[in-house]
């Protein structure tokens, strides 16, 4: 046993340095628009239970708290995920990799466009053209 809280204190320790070693710039009004805009658990679609902010990109890969970074979870999807890569997650997990890395991309840039990086500078929607 003491094995077992020794190893987890250690854990701890270590995730508490990573989380002080980088920047973290997700807010609370980003944090309110994600949950919006997925409408539930990013991986699953869960929607009755309380969500969590999972690293796309697990903070142990380099990952930080960032509106690009952060999807939504139910906590049996981010315990899961653990730091996973998520992609190879989803895989395992029979999930439709396709459509959350589609989703996920379509929410980003809809919410850059919302919280741009740089107040004082606007972004403008990429042009379309036909093909």
């Amino acid at each position: 046993m003491a094995v077992n809280r020794s190893r987890r204190a250690r854990g701890a320790r270590k995730r508490k340095r990573r989380m002080e070693s980088v920047e973290h710039d997700l807010t609370a009004e980003q944090w309110s628009a994600l949950t919006e805009a997925w409408g539930g658990c990013a991986y699953c679609g869960a929607t009755d239970k309380p969500l969590q902010r999972d690293c796309v990109q697990a903070l142990s890969r380099g990952g930080r708290y960032t509106l690009d970074n952060i999807a939504p979870a139910c906590g049996s999807c981010n315990a899961s995920k653990c730091n996973d890569e998520v992609t190879g997650w989803l895989r395992r997990k029979r999930l439709d990799e396709r459509a959350f890395l589609l989703r996920h991309v379509e929410i980003k840039t809809a919410l850059a466009l919302r919280f741009p990086t740089h107040p004082d500078t606007e972004l403008e929607a990429p042009e379309t053209t036909a093909l």
